[in-house]
């Protein structure tokens, strides 16, 4: 008679709990990404245009902000808008450039551009610079929100 060789049973080795936790943590990275994508789309980022230095110090000159925008300009703090078409005829921004002119020495400007912008800041570039101002520019992105940081702002913060 043929003895029979005895092996012992294979081994199984199931995978099942190790991809139900791999599927678990996948589910949830996609949760956290999509709950993160929505509050950052959601919020209407803000950026604040401080003119300062490198050292954090602005002693030179004191600046004044300008926005432009496709259809037109804005003035802060005041937010006053100037449709492209007045540019050249608006008494407001006139009467900025002539005050800013006279204090040459004092003030100078700072544009923020929008994407969609550049064509005004070219008009309003040429009239700042027909005026002899000093000038500095910001591009920014289309749906930022701005905000406009004074030296009265600087001194009524509370220092940490």
């Amino acid at each position: 008679m043929r003895r029979r060789s005895f092996s012992p049973p294979a081994t199984e080795v199931e995978l099942f709990p190790f991809l139900s936790v791999l599927a678990c943590t996948i589910g949830t990275l996609i949760l956290l990404i999509i709950v993160l994508t929505t509050q950052l789309l959601g919020e209407q980022q803000a950026i604040t245009i401080i003119a300062k230095s490198e050292t954090g110090e602005n002693a030179a000159k004191t600046p004044r902000y300008l926005e432009c925008r496709q259809d037109g300009i804005v003035i802060y703090p005041e937010e006053k808008f100037i449709p492209k078409q007045y540019l050249n005829i608006s008494d407001t921004l006139l009467e900025l450039l002539l005050t800013i002119k006279q204090n040459r020495d004092k003030e100078y400007l700072i544009v923020a551009i929008r994407p969609d912008g550049i064509e005004t800041f070219q008009e309003v570039r040429g009239l700042i610079e027909k005026q002899g101002i000093d000038i500095g520019y910001e591009p920014i992105d289309q749906n930022w929100k701005i905000k406009i940081e004074t030296e009265k702002d600087e001194k009524t913060k509370p220092k940490k």
